[in-house]
């Protein structure tokens, strides 16, 4: 379809192991998502919702390797893509924010010269120019003080002003599509707030489409407008959510949505 921003098509990604042998954690995975969209990924820990991320991207380390599908990212298939190309599209066509920013991000450069780096490597801007435009960004994914932020290292930065940090880089060359993996793990219940609505807000604001990660239906509830549902690499279940949560189809989905505190059970 035109409006589709990227188009996931039997994505497997395996783990070599000595011998012959392989580990298979990304099996046949199809996606699709569309502009202004927001697809959650949803399964339990460890079943494969990181690693489609990573693969989509081309961030998977040896021993991983994508062992086939295709991945089409506005009509181009990145799996057929060279590595400068891909860093090109890292960035700047697809932004990642990753599930723990103090991992994330760089301890001994500032805020400003990490997201000066970004805007320098993909060619938006220089000098001034990026300090000028790190502090506007910050003002977008309202950071408070941006100007005196814009200054300070990670660890002078709550849990919350660093995930608002780690979005200000991923949203530094103006993606089309942002990634976000767990973004509102490690914070409390009114910063998760916070950082749900302040997604929410970006996406309306400037059409993005959004991957968004995660294992807590209450965020699914919140945000998604479809739903692909993950058990051991495998997505078992998609549907617009509200016909997933009112009629999910797979056993397994069933039971993810029993578990869920307080939720009557059909």
């Amino acid at each position: 379809m035109s409006d589709s921003l990227l188009t996931v098509e039997h994505l497997t990604t395996v783990f070599d192991l000595p011998g012959d042998a392989s580990a298979v954690a990304v099996s046949d995975v199809s996606i699709e998502i569309k502009a202004g969209e927001t697809l959650c990924l949803v399964g339990e820990s460890g079943s494969g919702k990181s690693m489609t991320a990573l693969s989509i991207l081309r961030l998977v380390r040896p021993p991983g390797r994508i062992a086939g599908g295709r991945v089409v990212f506005r009509g181009r298939d990145l799996l057929t893509l060279s590595e400068r190309e891909m860093q090109n599209i890292r960035g700047g066509g697809i932004g990642l924010v990753f599930q723990e920013p103090t991992a994330a991000l760089n301890p001994v450069l500032t805020i400003g010269s990490q997201i000066a780096e970004t805007l320098a490597v993909h060619g938006v801007a220089r000098g001034r120019a990026a300090r000028r435009r790190a502090i506007e960004l910050l003002d977008a994914v309202r950071v408070p003080d941006p100007g005196r932020r814009v200054r300070d290292y990670p660890h002078q930065l709550s849990g919350g002003l660093r995930q608002r940090a780690m979005i200000a880089i991923a949203l530094a060359c103006d993606p089309p599509l942002l990634m976000a993996d767990e973004p509102t793990t490690a914070l409390d219940v009114t910063i998760q707030a916070q950082i749900l609505e302040l997604l929410r807000d970006l996406r309306e604001r400037l059409g993005l489409g959004l991957l968004l990660i995660t294992h807590d239906f209450g965020i699914v509830a919140e945000m998604a407008d479809r739903v692909a549902v993950m058990n051991a690499g495998r997505v078992v279940e998609q549907a617009p959510v509200r016909e997933l949560f009112r009629q999910p189809k797979d056993p397994y989905t069933r039971q993810l949505l029993d578990a869920v505190p307080g939720r009557k059970r059909a």
